[in-house]
């Protein structure tokens, strides 16, 4: 390789929150525009903002989580720009004292674990949005919602330690797990909880220095980030190889075309003329305030997944999975307290069931099997009730119907087929009528016994138990 990729990620998480982070207007997402405002919010001359408490708690959450040392003293700072849907014509953050800094995240790709460094964690306030014209019937003309104005948010800003496309959206994942597990936030990504700019750069190989980086903004979803980083390594790549320099500016990601555009040249922190806000007093965090908050963070992600492999003997591929989510998490553990039985649960949750929501664009909260009925089909297998090729089909129909397993398999008249006499008709008629198969098979092409053996379930409906089919079959050959 001639170049390395070296990435960077600020990630702006909106906290979990019923009311915005210095006045009582609420956060619900999807009102009417500008109905969830005040004269707080929305900067009016004389107002005086109160910092949510909540909001501050579930912050230093999100730092201790995350390895962050919580400073005990961090303050907030106007960061000053003009924009339309800026009502202020400032944006109340942190940069000099910010809340949280030198924490971690540890990433598993490809069964290789590494570090990537925290810079900060920093409390913040979101702007409000624009929503263009030609949305609404009204080429030429924008419209500002300030809803989301004021809506609580923190900013996690990574060190420059991510070296592929890859490992940035296993950086993504994991931290996204790590605040749902804490419920500091719903990261719901299709609403805005979740967004990542990526400052992205390369060097040639074996260079310390680092090369003039791109930001990528605002992008809202894992495909995105690893997308637009891809696009931007390559464009990158092709201005150094032709002699020229690659400009620091901010770009966006066009999805549909798969190519970042010029947004507008890259502003540094003294462009935006960072002062102490006046209108708020110091935070100042004592350890007992720390310890408090440190007792109310759960088992996270990768403590969950190094319990899963080691107490349910399952791979460590499998405990990535089941753990990628903490509701996920609990349907499986909901399933092993019923069944002992976790390897199997493991691949029937990440194979049929898994399958069924992707297709439907759900996740395991909307799932319509819950863990008990999982259990009850997966039992109905296990007493030899039903063979493992009918189950998938009775899933299929439970994730449909909702209807339970027993009822299926009793409408149906699946119940698999366990009397040997009956078995052996049906193998004596599939060897009869396949005589050349049978001398081939006879002959040492081993490979012809599962042809036979199919023939023999298709005579049976599926419903003829596969071991004792092998069985009878085998013996019957040797005769």
């Amino acid at each position: 390789m001639k170049y390395e990729t070296v990435i960077g990620l600020e990630v702006h998480v909106q906290i979990k929150t019923k009311t915005k982070i210095f006045c009582s207007c609420s956060t619900e997402f999807g009102k009417p525009p500008n109905e969830n405002t005040c004269p707080i919010c929305l900067g009016m001359p004389g107002v005086l903002p109160v910092l949510n408490k909540r909001f501050l708690e579930s912050s230093m959450k999100a730092c201790l989580a995350t390895h962050c040392t919580i400073e005990p003293m961090n303050r907030f700072a106007r960061k000053n720009y003009f924009y339309p849907d800026l009502p202020k014509g400032y944006q109340i953050s942190q940069m000099a004292l910010p809340l949280g800094v030198k924490g971690y995240i540890n990433i598993n790709l490809d069964g290789t674990r590494k570090r990537i460094g925290l810079t900060r964690i920093h409390m913040e306030e979101d702007a409000g949005k624009l929503i263009h014209g030609e949305n609404l019937g009204s080429p030429g003309k924008s419209y500002v919602d300030f809803n989301r104005t004021g809506v609580p948010l923190c900013e996690v800003v990574s060190e420059p330690d991510m070296r592929s496309p890859e490992e940035a959206r296993a950086y993504l994942g994991e931290l996204k797990a790590i605040l749902e597990y804490t419920e500091v936030s719903d990261c719901n990504m299709e609403e805005g909880s979740l967004r990542c700019d990526a400052n992205v750069s390369i060097r040639p190989v074996g260079q310390k220095e680092l090369g003039t980086r791109t930001e990528l903004k605002n992008l809202n979803s894992f495909k995105f980030v690893q997308k637009a980083i891809e696009y931007e390594v390559e464009r990158q790549t092709k201005i150094l190889d032709q002699g020229e320099s690659v400009k620091q500016e901010t770009r966006l990601y066009d999805s549909d075309r798969g190519e970042t555009f010029p947004m507008r040249s890259k502003e540094e922190a003294h462009d935006y003329r960072y002062f102490p806000d006046p209108d708020l007093v110091p935070i100042v965090i004592d350890d007992a305030w720390v310890e408090e908050i440190r007792k109310t963070i759960p088992e996270l992600p990768e403590q969950k997944r190094e319990r899963f492999a080691s107490s349910y003997e399952i791979p460590e591929y499998d405990a990535g999975v089941l753990t990628s989510s903490k509701p996920l998490a609990d349907y499986f553990e909901q399933c092993a307290a019923l069944l002992p039985q976790p390897k199997i649960i493991s691949n029937w949750i990440m194979g049929d069931l898994l399958r069924e929501l992707k297709k439907d664009g759900k996740d395991i909260t909307e799932c319509p099997v819950s863990p008990s009925a999982l259990v009850d089909l997966l039992k109905l297998i296990d007493s030899g009730t039903i063979s493992g090729n009918i189950a998938k089909g009775v899933f299929e129909e439970m994730y449909q119907t909702q209807k339970p397993a027993n009822q299926i398999v009793e409408e149906k008249g699946l119940t698999q087929i366990t009397d040997s006499s009956a078995i052996e008709k049906i193998v004596d008629e599939v060897i009869q009528a396949n005589p050349s198969q049978v001398e081939e098979l006879k002959g040492g092409k081993d490979k012809v016994l599962g042809f036979l053996v199919g023939l023999i379930m298709k005579a049976s409906k599926g419903k003829a138990n596969p071991g004792m089919v092998n069985k009878l079959l085998k013996e019957k050959i040797k005769q």
